[in-house]
């Protein structure tokens, strides 16, 4: 198996909410589909997300990835690369123009699965096929009304743990998401809070104890203070018994490496790529550090979710990206199911890409209304 060919289909769309914490804010999908073909005729799948900035036009994706990737790809068989480790060294030592990495990752790890006709958890490892997940609201910008209702549907379709957005400038505004969510999730609903490292250390024990005191019990704190603060995280690790500390997130594999080498967390938050995930996630399982998986797109860190030891809980946040795919990863009763199909198991939805692909950047009033999630 060769990698042939690829196609690149850019998207965008408006969300169906705003998303974002105490740090951004988000309206709309900035999204690129990566397939790359090989001559066996199989298909490896990854997204291109941009958060912050719009993905530029479809040609100029095409151009900055024929010459900044396709060169290290074309010819190749997939399973040679999914490990390959590189030591960069002065000026190689940098990200390429647009965020490729991620959906390398997972369309070479679909290919290489398939080639030996396994799923993706499988292939990694796993001794299970599901994980629990928990309701992740993006809420910092909903209203009170919309919070409450997001929460309270959340509950409705059987999950049992929440996370919200903390660190508005009024606390007392935290306080109140905190109470209302309690009047709308089920009695001994598992809490948890993310601060986007709103506050500093000494300020965010303050704020803990308040919480405490207020009666509200957490599962965990995550991102309370500046990712690179490990004296901080540290001291808060330590001083605060009730809960745990969840960081990590923000934090490439040297970075977690060193959060854990300074026992500076209580949980190790880690993301989609497959690769870095699988090589700290077995560093943690040395350490005896537990691993949370947050945001996936489409939730495809269910795999490595399943195969990794010490995971107990996966993120989703309901972001509407279900469309773009045949057959989504299947959420039932707040447990997410690692798809048995070869490969990852998603397909690129050809009903997708004739009504959503967006060869050219579009206007804020030319985006029109967010997909039905239906």
């Amino acid at each position: 198996m060769l990698i042939e060919e690829f196609r690149l289909t850019r998207f965008q769309f408006a969300r169906d909410r705003v998303i974002g914490d105490s740090q951004v804010r988000f309206d709309q999908v900035q999204v690129a589909a990566l397939e790359l073909v090989t001559d066996t005729g199989h298909v490896g799948l990854g997204f291109v997300q941009s958060l912050a900035f719009p993905l530029p036009d479809q040609n100029e994706i095409e151009r900055v990835f024929l010459a900044e990737v396709w060169p290290g790809l074309r010819g190749q068989p997939p399973a040679a690369l999914v490990h390959r480790v590189s030591r960069p060294r002065g000026g190689n030592q940098r990200a390429l123009s647009l965020p490729f990495e991620e959906t390398l990752q997972h369309a070479l790890w679909d290919l290489a699965a398939k080639q030996v006709n396994l799923p993706l958890h499988r292939l990694l490892g796993s001794r299970r096929h599901r994980v629990e997940a928990y309701a992740s609201g993006l809420d910092y910008h909903l209203s009170d009304e919309d919070y409450c209702r997001f929460f309270a549907h959340a509950n409705a379709i059987g999950y049992r743990a929440f996370k919200i957005k903390v660190g508005h400038p009024d606390f007392d505004r935290d306080l109140k998401r905190l109470k209302l969510l309690k009047e709308v999730v089920r009695p001994g609903a598992l809490i948890m809070i993310d601060a986007n490292e709103a506050w500093g250390a000494k300020e965010a024990l303050t704020k803990l104890e308040v919480i405490r005191r207020e009666g509200h019990e957490l599962l965990w704190v995550e991102d309370p203070i500046l990712r690179n603060d490990l004296l901080g995280l540290k001291m808060l690790k330590d001083a605060v018994s009730w809960t745990m500390i969840n960081s990590g997130e923000y934090l490439d594999a040297r970075g977690k490496r060193l959060l854990m080498e300074a026992d500076a967390t209580d949980i190790l938050n880690v993301h989609g790529q497959v690769t870095d995930v699988m090589r700290i996630g077995w560093l943690a399982a040395d350490r005896g550090v537990p691993v949370s998986l947050g945001n996936t797109f489409l939730e495809l860190g269910v795999h490595m979710a399943c195969a990794l030891p010490e995971v107990a809980w996966l993120e989703y946040s309901f972001q509407n990206y279900d469309h773009l795919v045949d057959e989504p990863v299947a959420i039932r009763n707040g447990w997410a199911f690692a798809p048995d199909r070869p490969g990852h198991g998603l397909v690129l939805s050809e009903t997708a890409r004739q009504k959503w692909a967006r060869p050219k950047v579009l206007s804020n009033e030319e985006v029109g209304e967010a997909p039905s999630a239906g």
